[in-house]
């Protein structure tokens, strides 16, 4: 198994304008993140290594919430997660994959996950 590195933002929560709920209520729709960007790894991590040796973990949050374009209306969840992998691929060319989980909040009855999982890799 080949050695990799993982950003991970978990079960980060923001509302987007989505889906049919947004379209039949007008109002941005409760979603759950997950956000993975796999990245370019080096050889070895020092102690001392600056800061931009690695890419910052908020740039993972902030594409899911205010990189986001304000008052646009995703039709399609899926358009939501391609919109957040290509956020992360034009930051950072260090970013090889990016894999976005959406659970949507508004639709469950019994704590269940509902959503998708969407997964791109640079091309």
């Amino acid at each position: 198994m080949a050695d990799s590195l993982i950003l991970e933002v978990a079960e980060l929560e923001h509302d987007v304008l989505t889906g049919i709920y947004s379209e039949e209520t007008g109002k941005a729709q409760p979603l759950r993140f997950t956000i993975q960007a796999e990245m370019k790894l080096l050889d070895h991590y020092d102690a001392d290594m600056p800061l931009t040796a690695s890419k910052n973990y908020m740039d993972l949050k902030d594409a899911a919430t205010s990189a986001l374009p304000a008052g646009v209306h995703f039709k399609l969840i899926e358009a939501v997660a391609d919109y957040i992998c290509q956020t992360l691929f034009v930051q950072d060319e260090r970013v090889l994959s990016v894999t976005v989980k959406i659970v949507k909040l508004a639709i469950a009855e019994h704590d269940e996950q509902i959503g998708i999982t969407l997964r791109r890799e640079r091309r």
